[in-house]
């Protein structure tokens, strides 16, 4: 597919750009209105293809836990069944909140052996909506401090949980991978942070990350890259323990098998490899 429609479609998912502006733009790239509306499936999430995880030995369920200032936050939870002292891992969104696939990685990682919840960011606006037009505007008008309470709150909720070994770890897309750098800056009990192709902290902020970073990043993806060099030269001077790799030839948002114009396979099982590589070693 054109590069420049599938930059197109990210920035129609990253800034402020309504439904109409977006065909307009991509019927112009593609020459007709008709050829436009045909590529929107393979540009837009198909989540009856989230589902990879079938495992009878998970359990999952549908959780609440306490969030700040007394909202009460929304998470998804797995974990193998019957087991206890587990490495513990949150999974955070993209700016498309709760959805089937964030669901699934979240099977992903039970299914590697650890306790995991995937909070919904948007819980205090009464959860992620079925619309993902709807959602993406709902994140404009969360409070940042306020929700990355909620996320420290969420990890608290792991730190102490009863089949909970103690040690967290979050691995985070998108919005959720630009989270986990918040996490790893604000949490100094973060045993491991893994960001795919989110946004980079402060590089004033760094020098206070305790957490082992594992850094995701689609070589296509200009975007999100700017701010790689910066971010890396703070990590070195701060000596903060971290892994980065920047997959050639891959989109952001490579890892969402939901996404058949932008999700890379190889991409994603190296990725996801080196990701479940350091849960191991920092939370088993």
């Amino acid at each position: 597919m054109d590069q420049r429609i599938i930059n197109l479609f990210d920035e129609y998912t990253h800034v402020p750009l309504t439904r109409k502006e977006f065909i307009t733009r991509l019927a112009k790239l593609t020459g007709s209105l008709t050829l436009a509306m045909s590529l929107l499936p393979m540009l837009e999430n198909n989540y009856s293809q989230a589902a990879t995880v079938d495992d009878k030995d998970i359990s999952s369920e549908d959780i609440t836990y306490p969030g700040a200032d007394g909202v009460t936050m929304k998470a998804f939870q797995a974990q193998p069944k019957g087991k206890k002292k587990l490495g513990t891992v949150m999974v955070i969104h993209e700016n498309r909140g709760l959805n089937p696939h964030i669901k699934d990685v979240t099977m992903r990682v039970a299914q590697a052996g650890y306790l995991a919840i995937a909070p919904d960011a948007l819980s205090p606006m009464g959860g992620t909506p079925a619309n993902e037009d709807e959602a993406r505007g709902l994140f404009s008008k969360l409070d940042a401090q306020k929700n990355l309470q909620n996320f420290l709150k969420g990890l608290e909720y792991l730190q102490k949980h009863k089949n909970g070994n103690g040690k967290t770890g979050a691995v985070g897309f998108c919005w959720g991978g630009a989270l986990v750098g918040q996490l790893a800056v604000h949490s100094p009990q973060l045993d491991a942070g893994v960001a795919y192709y989110g946004r980079q902290p402060e590089a004033a902020d760094v020098s206070k990350i305790k957490a082992e970073m594992l850094l995701h990043y689609g070589g296509l993806d200009e975007r999100v890259n700017a701010g790689i060099p910066a971010f890396e030269q703070a990590l070195k001077e701060a000596n903060v323990k971290y892994q980065l790799y920047v997959y050639e030839g891959a989109n952001h948002a490579f890892n969402n098998n939901t996404s058949p114009a932008r999700y890379n396979e190889a991409a994603a099982k190296l990725a996801w490899d080196r990701t479940l590589d350091l849960f191991s070693r920092k939370l088993k």
